[in-house]
This record gives C-alpha cells, sequence and structure tokens, in this order.
C-alpha cells in the first residue's frame, strides 16, 4: 500500500502498533551471521513447525481479528541480539517481559515451545549465567545492562525484515519530522550542533560535512553510504545492516532532503550477503509503499537508493576509491583537493557517511542535539559500537558512550580475560589501528584522546590478546594484511609496506638485527607521513605503537633467538617430557618428517635437527608430555 501523505503514515503506524501488541507471544530468534553459523536458521524452521502444528494456535505475520480460544504466536528473524560468543540466541516477548535464552540447541526447541512460549515456565540451564547467578530478562544480563544501545536500540527486538516492526517502533518519525517541520538548513544545523563525528574512522565532523556539500553550486549531488567494513575482528556495521536496514535507509534519507540530493548508494562490501539481502528487501518494501522514490509523502522531495556490492578490495573503504568503485573503475584512492564533498561520485558534490554514522541521524533529528550531547565527551559526544573478539570472556557487538574506558568495556561489559588469563594488550582500529596496553586501561576511549598513544579508534573493532600472544607476530600479520591489500597506486605505501613486512618475517624467523627495529621505524614514520590515503597513512601503526610499547620482544627475537609466547615457529622447539610419556607412539605417528624415535612403551624422543616445529607432535598427545622451550 502506498503512503502518500503524513495522515496516511500515522495510520500505517497505529496499524502496525496494533499488530504487534496483538501477538500473545513472539519467538524472536537471532539471525545475525554468527547465530546463523552456529545453527539458528534450523531453530527458526522448527519453531515455525511447532507453532503450525500446535492445536489452539495460529502463527502468523500479519494477525487476524483476535479469536479467544485461540494465541497468536510470531516467529520472529532478529538482526544481532548481541551476545555472539553464546548463540544461538532465542529471546521469547511476551508483552513487555522477556526471556532470553543463549546456547539453544535443536533439540530443545519444543521443550521451550511448550513450556516457556505455551506456559510460563522458564528454563534456567538455558539461560546467561555469569558464575553462580542466573539472568533471565535480557536487559539484566551484565553484558547488555552495562551498555548505552543508541544505534543497535531495535537489533534483537523486532523482525529486521519488517517494515510495520519498524514502523511501530517509532520508525520514520525523524524522517517525518525533517521533511515536514524543518528546513534543509535546520537539519543540517541540528546534525552540526550534535557534534555528530564520523563513524567510520576520520572521526570527522558529519554537520560540516553536510553543510560543505550543501554549500556548493552545483545541484547534482549524492548520498553515498559506505558499509565496506573490512578491518578483521569487525562486524558493526554489518551487524547494524543486517538487524536494523529501514534506521539506516531513514538516515540516508534525512541526509538527503538535508543536502539536496536525489539519489543515494550504499557500498556493501561482498563478504555481506546477508547485509545485502536485507538492504534490498527493505529498499523494496519502502519504494512499494512510496517512502523511496518520487514526491515523498506528497512533498517534493524525491530520492531513489541503489546498492552497490565491493570486490573486497579494502581500500575501497576509502572514499575517493569507493566512489571510483561505485562509477565502475578500479578502486584507488586519488590525490585530494578535490575532496570529496567538491567532487565525489562523478565528480558531483557527495555525502559520504559510514553505515553508524548515519544510523545515528535519526535519533539526533527526533531527539535534538542536546540530548545527543548528553551522552559521550565534550569533543566526541554520542555513543560508539565496538565488536569485541579475541582472549575474552563475552565477544559480541556493544554500544557505549563515547569515553568509556577499556577496562569497563573488557572487564564490565566483555566479563574479563577468557580462563582468567593475564590482559596484555587490545587491537583498537584494525590493521590501520595501533595496540594499547594495560597502562591504557584508563584511558577514555573517543577519537582524540586514543590519538596520543599512536592509536585510533577506527571503524571499532577490538580484539583483545593475553600473554599467550607474541606482538611482533601481531604487527606482522597486520603488516601482512595492509601490505596484501595495498593498491599500489603511491610509492610510500606500494614499497614502504612491503620493506616493513620483509623486515618483520626476517624477525619472527630469528634472522633479525637490532638495526632493524631503526629501519623500521623510520619507513614506518615516512609512510605514515607520506602516503596517499588515509589507509595508507595509518599502515604502519601496528609495528609503530608495538615497536614503542613492547620493544624488549622485538629485541627478545633478535637477540636471544626467543619468542615469549612461543608463538614464532622458528624459535620454539619442542621436547619430550620423560617423566609423563607413556610410549604410545601417536607423537610419531603424526610427525610428518620422520623426526620422532623410540620404543613403544619407553619414553620417545624428539630430533631438533629434524623438527620442523609443526606441533602435530603436541596436538596429538594424550597424556600432555610434549611441552615448548622457547
Amino acid at each position: 500500500m502506498t503512503i502518500h501523505n503524513e495522515q496516511e503514515l500515522a495510520a500505517a503506524r497505529q496499524a502496525a502498533a496494533e499488530e504487534l501488541a496483538a501477538y500473545d507471544c513472539r519467538i524472536l530468534v537471532c539471525a545475525g551471521t554468527g547465530c546463523i553459523a552456529t545453527g539458528s536458521q534450523k531453530i527458526y524452521e522448527k519453531f515455525l513447525e511447532l507453532t503450525r502444528d500446535a492445536p489452539g494456535v495460529t502463527v502468523t505475520f500479519a494477525p487476524h481479528e483476535q479469536e479467544e480460544e485461540k494465541r497468536y504466536i510470531g516467529v520472529k528473524k532478529t538482526g544481532c541480539q548481541g551476545i555472539c560468543e553464546l548463540g544461538p540466541l532465542v529471546r521469547i516477548q511476551k508483552g513487555d517481559s522477556a526471556v532470553q535464552y543463549v546456547k539453544v540447541p535443536l533439540n530443545r526447541c519444543e521443550e521451550i515451545f511448550n513450556r516457556t512460549v505455551l506456559g510460563d515456565e522458564v528454563i534456567e540451564s538455558l539461560l546467561y549465567r555469569q558464575k553462580t547467578q542466573t539472568f533471565v530478562q535480557p536487559e539484566k544480563i551484565p553484558f547488555i545492562a552495562k551498555q548505552t544501545r543508541v544505534v543497535l536500540e531495535n537489533c534483537g527486538k523486532y523482525d529486521a525484515e519488517s517494515f510495520e516492526e519498524y514502523l511501530a517502533a517509532g520508525g520514520f518519525r525523524a524522517f517525518r519530522k525533517a521533511l515536514l517541520e524543518m528546513t534543509p538548513e535546520a537539519v543540517i544545523e541540528t546534525v552540526d550542533e550534535s557534534g555528530l563525528r564520523g563513524r567510520g574512522g576520520g572521526g570527522f565532523p558529519a554537520g560540516r560535512k553536510w553543510k560543505q556539500v550543501a554549500a556548493q553550486s552545483e545541484k547534482t549531488r549524492y548520498v553515498v553510504c559506505n558499509g565496506d567494513e573490512g578491518d578483521p575482528g569487525a562486524f558493526m556495521d554489518g551487524s547494524v545492516m543486517e538487524g536494523d536496514p529501514y534506521k539506516l535507509i531513514e538516515g540516508m534519507l534525512i541526509a538527503a532532503y538535508a543536502v539536496g540530493a536525489a539519489e543515494g548508494y550504499i557500498y556493501v562490501r561482498a563478504e555481506y550477503p546477508m547485509s545485502v539481502a536485507r538492504l534490498r528487501h527493505a529498499i523494496g518494501q519502502l519504494e512499494a509503499r512510496g517512502l523511496l522514490g518520487e514526491n515523498i509523502l506528497g512533498s517534493a522531495f524525491s530520492f531513489r537508493l541503489h546498492i552497490n556490492r565491493g570486490a573486497g578490495a579494502f581500500v575501497c573503504g576509502e572514499g575517493s576509491a569507493l566512489t571510483a568503485s561505485i562509477e565502475g573503475n578500479r578502486g584507488m584512492p586519488r590525490v585530494k583537493p578535490p575532496r570529496t564533498v567538491e567532487k565525489g561520485l562523478w565528480e558531483k558534490p557527495t555525502v559520504l557517511n559510514n553505515v553508524e554514522t548515519f544510523a545515528n541521524v535519526p535519533n539526533i533529528v527526533l531527539r535534538r542535539a542536546k540530548w545527543y550531547r548528553s551522552m559521550g565527551t565534550v569533543g566526541s559526544p554520542g555513543t560508539k559500537t565496538f565488536s569485541l573478539t579475541g582472549s575474552i570472556e563475552n565477544t559480541g557487538l556493544i554500544e557505549v558512550p563515547m569515553g568509556t574506558t577499556l577496562r569497563k568495556i573488557i572487564f564490565d561489559i566483555g566479563g574479563g580475560m577468557k580462563n582468567g588469563a593475564d590482559f596484555k594488550a587490545v587491537q583498537i582500529g584494525g590493521p590501520s589501528g595501533g595496540c594499547l596496553t594495560e597502562a591504557h586501561l584508563d584511558v577514555p576511549l573517543d577519537f582524540d584522546s586514543v590519538k596520543k598513544f599512536g592509536a585510533i579508534v577506527g571503524s571499532g573493532g577490538l580484539v583483545v590478546m593475553d600473554g599467550g600472544t607474541c606482538m611482533v607476530e601481531v604487527a606482522r600479520f597486520f603488516m601482512s594484511f595492509t601490505q596484501r591489500e595495498s593498491c599500489g597506486k603511491c610509492v610510500p605505501c606500494r614499497e614502504g609496506t612491503k620493506r616493513m613486512l620483509e623486515i618483520l618475517e626476517r624477525i619472527v624467523r630469528g634472522e633479525g638485527v637490532l638495526e632493524d627495529l631503526d629501519t623500521l621505524q623510520e619507513i614506518g614514520e615516512m609512510v605514515k607521513s607520506m602516503a596517499l590515503c588515509g589507509l595508507g597513512k595509518s599502515a604502519p601503526l601496528p609495528v609503530l605503537s608495538t615497536l614503542k610499547t613492547f620493544q624488549e620482544e622485538y629485541v627478545e627475537h633478535i637477540v636471544d633467538k626467543r619468542c615469549r609466547a612461543k608463538v614464532c615457529q622458528a624459535m620454539r622447539s619442542f621436547v619430550i617430557n620423560p617423566t609423563f610419556c607413556k610410549g604410545c607412539g601417536m607423537c610419531a605417528k603424526n610427525c610428518p618428517v620422520g623426526a620422532i624415535t623410540g620404543v613403544r612403551k619407553q619414553s620417545y624422543h624428539i630430533d631438533p635437527t629434524l623438527c620442523i616445529r609443526c606441533g602435530a607432535c603436541k596436538e596429538n598427545c594424550a597424556f600432555n608430555a610434549i611441552y615448548i622451550e622457547a
């Protein structure tokens, strides 16, 4: 049904709210990428089967007139519910009350249906547990309770694909307000006053960017969303596109109205097929209802939206490379000026922000700039989404006010280090970021504070590392990634990162010399200051930050030929402890080079001159008789 004006939008919202309220129960199955990988699609299908077969139950996607003897139960796919470590996740929603189940196995769906959906029992063994305490309601779970969800407020609570549920949750109120109650200038001023800074990594003020586009004499303008999230360990933007695609689109609609753009593009990396599918579905729903297209809500404003899939090039996360890719050219950065706000897509003024930035806009317009500034810091207002991965108890998706410390994120929200390990460092900002250590646990995470320590907030990926991590190998891994992903256009990045990688590989092989450290520092500073684009300029940060904070590990690799974490293959020796060896021979059987000899039921021996340090012997020893000497 096409929505022609604000009266029809209000009527559609009322109908959607009534539809949502008509459910006796909604079974919300997490269908984020993480839970899909652990089997949530089969769980969703099982609940559909159970509702269809149960007597006196009608499963509905659009409730009919209520009949007294029937119960209306909805089975819905939501976006990421956040606690990715504990998927598959199922939330049973009855009115305002919810029960959160974690690690739900397929064979217990029927039990959940009979005891919780049809009854009012809570299955304690499927609840979130912290030590001896269990939590029933999702908002009481410490991992969620200690967050401030603005961008992620709808994720996990509503059907990610349903226009009606988004509308019932307050969707498009901000767009209606902007379009019918505010001038474009007033919208831009509100965003500027809020202090919203780009969440893609650069932290450039969004309102200032919009002002620059609106001020251009060229009247053909574009709005582009950067959904090319390529950092290892980062999945924030993907989760928003999967879990709340309508909010992203609403933010883009508001931006288009503000700067006078009639066309927009969402650039999504090819590795996010679910994001692409849900965005396409959402765009189709909005086009069918007249909220995308010509003369939206009876106004003079028209806007069309397209999706472009990236081919997986990390460099296409850079603005000028991204626009070149949309145009059908090879994604490579260009010299600036002119900047994207002046000559962006097809050399027209372009607003280019990332997913999280646009997803913040509806709440800013609806609740005003003062509300947004009540969160975060003076220089970095609002909240920030982070993905928590690595050696941490609760991996997943979080959102906290800007300025929240690493200590609170890792130990309060994340539950501390996995298995009680010692905290060593956290890589922030992905391969273009840097390492923060125990000395930085109480540093506020905002755009300006972390720069003082050679790191960047970036898009928000946090990889937590414990004492078993070799920081030289971490630097080598990230440099390998950035060198491989370099577009090769400028010499500093193309050649500089290659030379740095060669030196790091030599060090982890035990062939480094102390002069290598000065060379790494020198080349890193050169690349940082002279590379063409922002990605190139930040490529050396993992090396420069680890050189500064973990120099002793580099020295040990070079002077002592020792890796304290026992990670670098060339610097570890496998030894069989005769006290524990039972003489079973499994180590010799699995050694690919025949370096292990011995007689059954007697202690075996590893010849260090033949050993290739692959670790197959240790992996196959059932008696923990093999250890690593470093």
